[in-house]
């Protein structure tokens, strides 16, 4: 296997789990700008109030998506198996 080959491999890899990470990350973002712009307007700073929601979101982003999520990992990882034959000549 050739440097180029593997390094297609690793782009994919990264590529893969930044498509897969990034819906969770940017909706967690979101609700924790969200949360912060509220306890500035209000002056509340309770430190729970910006983990429970952050929690929240994440849980409920990881059960709508975690299908595409886990197809799309599946996917990639059926591709990489279906090149090790070739990978011994």
């Amino acid at each position: 296997m050739g440097a180029d080959r593997a390094l297609g491999f690793l782009y994919e890899a990264l590529w893969t789990g930044l498509v897969i990470s990034g819906p969770v990350l940017i909706a967690t973002l979101v609700v924790g700008l969200l949360v912060s712009i509220f306890q500035v307007a209000t002056q509340i700073q309770e430190i729970t109030l910006s983990y429970v929601p952050k929690t929240l979101v994440a849980g409920v982003t990881l059960v709508a998506l975690g299908p595409w999520m886990l197809a799309r990992l599946t996917d990639f990882a059926r591709s990489l198996y279906l090149v090790i034959p070739s990978l011994g000549h």
